[in-house]
């Protein structure tokens, strides 16, 4: 027994020192985050502004490289470009010295990551910049260093310890890194007027492809649509929510518009008396909650859980020109 409490002594001692590694890691890279914050108030601040002004005006695309850690980085950087609307692609600095140069045109903007700025294999992706005059923008840690000197606008950053124990693994540099790039792609989007139709168009699959859709997208249409007449009687609605099996019939007047619609809930309160065939619009729910063909599928989403309906019409006007319902919804997993 005694062992079995030295063991369990001792492993309550290793998850405490696991917990407070991991509390030191996440301080220190906030400490980062906050030291770039501070830096931004600074030239560092109208550096930031002349990447995002050089990008901006670029007719060509944003070619990220690096080397270990900031590569990595860099493939993220530009992906998260690419799916915000800048062009982006990420070259590797030792490929580029083997034939990989000729994927960058004299159009394009070279956005390069390197802590230290000292990265050997870089050179020749430097000076192909310098040879083509292709616009360079460095993230670096080290006014300067080489990349520094050499680049036409230098991001340089707060040189903060790293989150590593032994203070050697790229940890709070790359996630200093990340925010950067973060901050460029967020700055271009914002300056291009980026919206959610231009967000779905690079994101079609998915969760967040099925959010950005319309309700358009998703409506049942033309001859799907449940419809009766307001003379119509309760008997023609019934048959008309049967056979469309959508669990609501619209109810339009004389001039196409939508006048109301009933519900299989109207039909249980209306029959737990028993079945009077009466004319529909003794039944029908007036102004009900309808949306636009233009509303995002994750706010009619929203919109029928407050409500608590399963259903609702798009509108053109005053006009229905479709059918939603819930289940719709979830299928293509708006959730």
């Amino acid at each position: 027994m005694a062992e079995l409490s030295v063991v369990t002594s001792a492993s309550s001692r290793a998850a405490d020192d696991a917990l407070d590694v991991a509390r030191r890691t996440l301080r220190l890279e906030m400490d980062g985050l906050a030291a770039i914050d501070t830096a931004l108030t600074g030239e560092t601040g109208e550096r930031l502004r002349e990447a995002i002004s050089l990008i901006h005006r670029s007719a060509g695309r944003v070619i990220v490289t690096g080397i270990g850690k900031s590569g990595h980085i860099g493939r993220k950087i530009a992906a998260t470009l690419a799916s915000t609307g800048t062009a982006a692609h990420f070259v590797h600095a030792a490929e580029a010295s083997h034939g990989d140069l000729g994927m960058i045109q004299d159009t394009d903007v070279v956005l390069v990551l390197s802590w230290s700025g000292e990265t050997a294999e870089l050179s020749d992706i430097i000076d192909y910049t310098h040879r083509f005059k292709v616009p360079l923008i460095a993230i670096t840690s080290r006014e300067s260093s080489t990349l520094a000197r050499a680049a036409d606008i230098a991001l340089v950053l707060p040189a903060m310890p790293e989150a590593c124990p032994n203070g050697q693994a790229p940890t709070t540099s790359t996630l200093m890194q990340l925010a950067v790039g973060d901050m460029l792609a967020t700055c271009l989007l914002s300056n291009r007027g980026f919206s959610a139709d231009d967000f779905r168009r690079y994101h079609p699959g998915g969760k967040l492809g099925a959010r950005l859709k319309r309700a358009r997208d998703v409506m049942v249409q033309g001859e799907a649509m449940p419809l009766v007449a307001e003379d119509a009687s309760l008997s023609q609605a019934v048959l008309t929510m049967s056979s469309k099996r959508l669990g609501v019939t619209g109810v339009i007047n004389a001039d196409g518009e939508l006048a109301g619609l009933i519900t299989d809930g109207d039909l249980r309160r209306t029959f737990k008396n028993g079945f009077s065939d009466c004319p529909v619009a003794d039944v029908m729910t007036r102004r009900p909650i309808t949306v636009t063909e233009d509303t995002l599928v994750q706010e009619v989403l929203a919109l029928m859980n407050s409500a608590s309906i399963t259903v609702l019409f798009v509108m053109d006007g005053k006009r229905p020109v479709g059918v939603i319902h819930i289940h719709e919804l979830l299928r293509i997993g708006v959730v």
